[in-house]
């Protein structure tokens, strides 16, 4: 916007008042939506198509789908989707932070389907000790007293307090209530990302290896945990309503009133706020553009998901609570990337983790969160998956399901090299994901192998373009 050198830029400074303001007009701007659309060409021109391949991947797969059954945009199909993607969903939303560091957790699905069974176990028996076969209560109570410890030395005093509070609902044998039991498993969740942070951040051992090796140890502990025994979460209302439950037509309204409005009127005062201080910021046309564009998708999928889905005299209404759970992990996530300093931090590291560390950033408290917070969610994703099957099985969270929130968060958008990414790719890639099963499950005629195959090409297009616009970026 404005051809002046450094050097004219530091003169300004000795301008007279009237015209500082026009030396320092980058700082002032008011962004237009014509700006707004040429930034967005400018990024697709400097190699970062963000979210686009994959919304046109969603769009491609939905209408090649809507060609194969005509079963597909039914609002009883439609609605089972959230359903079948929430836990690929989850999981991806944590990876996202490791991502973005340029690491991998390939434990994350095995370590949430070890806490999955652990609260099945402690909730279907009323207690852990004496249900844990041999020493494995004793080796979970002092293990996550050892996390404490080794969270409070790498100064994560927020992962401590979560494994504090893990440890005390194990003790005192609180986890036989369904929703302490689940908390419990998630802070089981962050003691096992404390591990994973302090053997990668501190002892310099390469993520890919430390947790391919606690992918294989926790399918292990998962068999160990069950006794060879699947346990079923369906006779748990709230449990099996994580998948499957939906919210009532008058919350389901509430609940889209309050995500918009709350967007909306954030983004209105952050853009008056900053006019008023002089600083860069949004044109109010461009802010209502985008708080009416959300307005009307959001009210569109509302009356859609408000209307009757049911079959067979089974009403089912109501936006699906997994669907809710996703989107406001989503929302929280994006606030703790983008508004805070941790966040901040966080893509310094993951952009050059040795310009942040000479920056005063502290690289391992950031490399440790940053794998708690995945392991957290990876838990959280096995209760999730324990729910969508009706049973926490012995091969919880094993399988496809690390491979598929991988994929999830890469064909959204985050980029394996670190440094890139936003936690709405993996919502937007886990219904990319989901997406293939369905449709394919629609025509019985179609081979099941080709889900496989699917999958695998679309992440592999995804890699490629995260691998080309990395290049194209370095030119630019």
């Amino acid at each position: 916007m404005s051809d002046k050198t450094p050097e004219t830029s530091v003169a300004a400074g000795n301008l007279p008042a009237g015209d500082r303001s026009t030396a320092f007009s980058l700082d002032v701007e008011e962004r237009s939506i014509g700006d707004s659309v040429q930034g967005w060409v400018g990024k697709l021109r400097t190699g970062d198509p963000g979210a686009l391949p994959s919304v046109l991947g969603l769009v491609v797969l939905a209408l090649i789908f809507m060609q194969v059954s005509d079963r597909f945009l039914t609002q009883y199909n439609i609605g089972n989707i959230p359903g079948q993607g929430a836990y690929i969903a989850i999981i991806g939303l944590g990876l996202v932070f490791v991502l973005l560091l340029g690491e991998i957790d390939l434990s994350a699905g095995t370590a949430g389907g070890t806490c999955g069974a652990i609260a099945a176990l402690a909730v279907s028996s009323g207690k852990l000790h004496g249900s844990l076969p041999g020493l494995l209560y004793w080796c979970l109570v002092i293990g996550l007293l050892l996390a404490i410890a080794l969270a409070v030395w790498l100064k994560a005093w927020s992962a401590a307090v979560v494994v504090a509070i893990g440890w005390v609902l194990v003790v005192t044998n609180l986890t036989q209530h369904l929703f302490l039991g689940l908390i419990a498993a998630v802070c089981i969740g962050a003691a096992i990302g404390v591990l994973n942070g302090y053997l990668v951040a501190k002892v310099g051992i390469p993520s890919f290896v430390v947790t391919l090796a606690l992918f294989l140890a926790w399918q292990g502990v998962t068999q160990f945990v069950l006794s060879g025994q699947p346990i079923q979460t369906a006779n748990y209302d709230q449990w099996s309503n994580l998948a499957y439950g939906n919210l009532s037509v008058v919350w389901s309204w509430i609940f889209t009133i309050v995500v918009v409005g709350g967007f909306v009127a954030y983004t209105v005062v952050t853009a008056v706020s900053a006019r008023r201080r002089n600083l860069a910021h949004d044109s109010l046309n461009l802010v209502l553009m985008r708080g009416g564009a959300l307005t009307v998708v959001a009210i569109a999928l509302t009356v859609f998901f408000t209307q009757d889905r049911g079959l067979n005299g089974a009403s089912r209404r109501g936006i699906p609570e997994p669907a809710v759970i996703a989107i406001v992990l989503m929302i929280l996530c994006t606030f703790a990337l983008s508004k805070t300093t941790w966040g901040r931090h966080l893509y310094a590291t993951g952009g050059n983790a040795e310009a942040a560390r000479r920056a005063g950033i502290d690289v391992v408290h950031i490399k440790v969160t940053a794998f708690v917070l995945c392991s957290a969610f990876g838990a959280l994703g096995g209760i999730m998956l324990a729910s969508s099957q009706s049973s926490a099985s012995l091969d919880l969270g094993s399988g496809n399901v690390l491979l598929f929130s991988v994929a999830a968060a890469v064909i959204g958008g985050t980029s394996l090299f670190g440094g890139r990414g936003k936690p709405r790719d993996a919502i937007i890639g886990a219904l990319v994901i989901a997406i293939i099963p369905n449709g394919l499950s629609l025509k019985p005629s179609i081979n099941p192998q080709w889900q496989s195959v699917i999958t695998g090409v679309v992440l592999l297009l995804a890699a490629a373009i995260d691998a080309v616009s990395r290049r194209r970026a370095a030119r630019s």
